[in-house]
C-alpha cells in the first residue's frame, strides 16, 4: 500500500504525522485517542495549525495522517465531513504572508538562450544540464521526471534512460523525438512524453546531440548522466538547479524556479496558439489547473476577442471548430 503514494508525498506525509504527534503530545492526547482521530481532534489540530502554515500544507499534513489510517487498517471516518473542509478553507485564509508562495515566472526562449551563453557546451555537466532544460522546456515536463532525487537513487526501473528513447514519424513524414518515462507521480505505469527540433539557439535536438556527444550515457544509466572522472554521475535535482541559477546570475538576471521550466514550456506552445485542449495533452494535465499557472493572457486571448474575426479565420478553424 504504501508504494500507492508517490516518495515526494510520502515524505510530505511523514512531516504532516510527526506534526501530529507533536501536536497530541503538547494536549496530552492519549495513543488510544490519536487513532481513529475523531472529528474533534482533526478539527481541533487544524485550527492550531490555521494561521502558522499555508492552506496547502494544512491540508497536506491532515491527509498525512488519514493515509496513516488507511496503512494501518484503521477507518476514517471523516471524509465528506463539512466542517473539516469549512476550517481547511479557513486555514487557507488565515495564511501568513511569509508563507505565502511568490507566483511563480515561467522560462521563456530569451532566458534560456541567456543561460546558453554562460553555459560551457563542451564541460560535461554544462552539456547536460543545458540539455535537460531544453528538454523539460519543449516536453512541458516536471524536474524531477528528469533528474535525479540524490546520487544514489538512481533506479533503471523508475528513471529515464538513454534506451528510452526513440525517434518517431507522423504521417506527413514529421519527426519527433519521444522519451518514455518509466514512471511519474501520475502515471506508475509510465508516460511518453516527447519534442520536435526548433529554430535558434533553444534548439532541443541540437543540445541532446551535443550532451550525448559530450558525455557518451550508458545505455541503462540515467539519461542525463555526466562525465565526471573516471565515471559517470547522474545530473541530480538539487545539482541541476543549482548550476542553472549561476548562469542566471553571471547572465545579470534573477533565477527562476524550477517549476517556471514547466509552466514557460506550456506559455510558450499557447503563444503559439495551440488549442487548450491540445496543450492540456501534451503538458499531462489531468484537469483544467494548469490555467491558474499562465501569464500573459491577453496575448494567448487576443485571437479570440477580435471585434472582425475572419482576420483569424484559419486561427478559428484549428481551435474553435464548428459545433455538429
Amino acid at each position: 500500500m504504501v508504494h500507492a503514494y508517490a516518495e515526494s508525498t510520502r515524505e510530505c506525509y511523514g512531516s504532516g504525522l510527526l506534526v501530529f504527534h507533536v501536536f497530541c503530545d503538547s494536549k496530552l492526547i492519549p495513543e488510544e485517542q490519536r487513532a481513529p482521530a475523531s472529528h474533534i481532534l482533526i478539527s481541533l489540530f487544524i485550527s492550531e495549525m490555521a494561521g502558522h502554515y499555508s492552506g496547502k500544507t494544512v491540508s497536506n499534513y491532515v491527509h498525512g495522517v488519514r493515509a496513516w489510517h488507511t496503512l494501518h487498517g484503521v477507518p476514517w471516518t471523516l471524509g465528506g465531513d463539512t466542517e473539516i473542509d469549512t476550517l481547511l478553507k479557513a486555514a487557507t485564509s488565515l495564511t501568513p504572508p511569509s508563507r505565502k508562495r511568490a507566483k511563480r515566472d515561467p522560462y521563456t526562449i530569451p532566458l534560456i538562450t541567456s543561460i546558453r551563453d554562460h553555459l560551457n557546451p563542451n564541460d560535461p555537466l554544462d552539456a547536460a544540464v543545458f540539455a535537460c532544460l531544453t528538454t523539460l522546456f519543449f516536453t512541458c515536463a516536471r524536474v524531477g521526471e528528469f533528474t535525479i532525487p540524490r546520487l544514489d537513487a538512481f533506479d533503471p526501473n523508475l528513471h529515464v534512460k538513454p534506451s528510452d528513447v526513440r525517434k518517431t514519424h507522423d504521417r506527413q513524414g514529421l519527426e519527433m523525438t519521444n522519451f518514455h518515462l518509466p514512471r511519474t507521480k501520475t502515471a506508475l505505469e509510465g508516460e511518453d512524453v516527447f519534442w520536435a527540433k526548433q529554430s535558434g539557439t533553444s534548439d532541443p535536438e541540437e543540445a541532446f546531440r551535443n550532451h550525448l556527444s559530450v558525455n557518451e550515457p550508458p545505455a541503462e544509466g540515467a539519461l542525463f548522466s555526466y562525465r565526471y572522472k573516471n565515471s559517470h554521475r547522474p545530473l541530480t535535482k538539487s545539482n541541476f538547479l543549482k548550476r542553472l541559477a549561476n548562469a542566471t546570475k553571471s547572465a545579470g538576471l534573477r533565477p527562476l524556479q524550477g517549476h517556471g521550466i514547466r509552466i514557460g514550456g506550456t506559455l510558450e506552445y499557447l503563444l503559439r496558439n495551440v488549442p487548450f485542449d491540445v496543450v492540456k495533452v501534451k503538458g499531462r494535465w489531468a484537469s483544467d489547473a494548469f490555467i491558474i499557472y499562465l501569464r500573459r493572457h491577453a496575448q494567448i486571448l487576443a485571437p479570440y476577442m477580435q471585434e472582425t474575426p475572419a482576420l483569424h479565420e484559419e486561427f478559428l478553424r484549428y481551435t474553435m471548430p464548428p459545433v455538429r
